[in-house]
């Protein structure tokens, strides 16, 4: 690890204000991502400023009855809260399959949002990376592949976004408040990760000193049967190669409402509107599951290594809309 000087701001506005000011500053929140990627000298700042203590580590309740998460709440804490449990199971279940307790104590919300890629060459500093250096290509194109995009990828990389939660938080529509050197402002999660397209060294679209303070998730939805599911490798420490978070609203066998959103088959957490359009309407059977998954993954493109990701991502969508119309019965 290079040597890095290690500061701690007495409020957001200093902290926002010092990473805008130096080109080679980072945020520091519980580290978990950040300090792996030092190890491995793929991120190198002069200058930690640490957040942990500035921004809330709360969720409050809010008079609408939507939920604001604070960025320093710990991902077992939120994980654990009776309202998320309750209200949004999905999203507790999503933080629940990542990582280790260990880990899910120390990372934060905020930080989790802004995970990197795991992808090995964009972590293997030997090899080219785009995303680690733009403009000196895309290992991954002609390397291991298997857990690669098969959506919304470009020639200039084909590497997914690693958070569970952030693909449950697409699904329910949740909203990330940040503050940078102008006014504060809102950003769906939806909006918050960007494609690669021909820049994939950005991986959202933040701005230079712009600090993630808090996620707010809309009062509960009509569609309180919902699940995440996590398809991997090995059944703990795994990234998903296939994961679906799902919202179903059925009624007199018609599905009225549906809220899906995939994680592992792209460069964000990617959310399922041609399958959500196909299904409203619809009947609520597996011939209605497969066509929707089938519009969705329609445009997929996958590489030789991964092909396997698109029957995979079709068979868990439908499973996971079947569990949860039985759920509901």
């Amino acid at each position: 690890m290079k040597p890095f000087r290690y500061e701690r701001a007495d409020d957001v506005s200093s902290a926002v204000t010092a990473v805008a000011e130096e080109p080679d500053a980072a945020f520091l929140a519980g580290g978990t991502n950040l300090v792996d990627l030092m190890r491995l000298e793929v991120a190198t700042p002069e200058v930690l400023i640490d957040v942990r203590r500035l921004t809330s580590d709360r969720i409050e309740e809010l008079p609408d009855g939507a939920l604001r998460i604070g960025a320093a709440v710990p991902n077992s804490d939120l994980a654990a809260d009776h309202r998320v449990r309750r209200r949004y199971p999905m999203l507790s279940q999503a933080i629940l399959s990542g990582a280790s307790g260990q880990l899910r104590n120390l990372a934060t919300t905020g930080g989790n949002l802004l995970q990197r890629t795991r992808c090995a060459y964009f972590q293997n500093v030997t090899t080219p990376c785009n995303k680690r250096q733009p403009g000196s290509g895309c290992s991954a194109l002609e390397g291991y592949q298997r857990d690669l995009a098969i959506l919304g990828s470009s020639p200039a990389c084909v590497a997914t976004h690693p958070s569970d939660m952030a693909v449950a938080l697409a699904a329910l529509d949740a909203v990330v408040t940040v503050r940078g050197p102008g006014a504060e402002r809102r950003i769906p999660v939806t909006e918050l990760h960007r494609l690669p397209g021909d820049a994939p060294e950005r991986d959202t679209v933040l701005e230079r000193g712009e600090l993630i303070t808090g996620v707010e998730l809309p009062p509960p939805p009509h569609l309180t049967a919902s699940r995440y599911r996590k398809v991997r490798d090995r059944a703990s420490f795994a990234f998903a190669l296939v994961s679906v978070a799902a919202a179903l609203d059925v009624a007199d066998g018609t599905v009225r409402d549906v809220r899906i959103a995939l994680g592992g088959v792209a460069h964000k957490p990617w959310r399922a509107t041609a399958a959500e359009t196909a299904l409203r309407g619809a009947p609520a059977t597996r011939e209605s599951f497969r066509g929707a998954a089938a519009a969705e993954l329609a445009p997929a493109r996958p590489l030789p290594g991964n092909a396997f990701k698109v029957p995979l991502a079709r068979n868990t969508i439908v499973s996971v809309l079947l569990e949860l119309v039985q759920e509901r019965r």
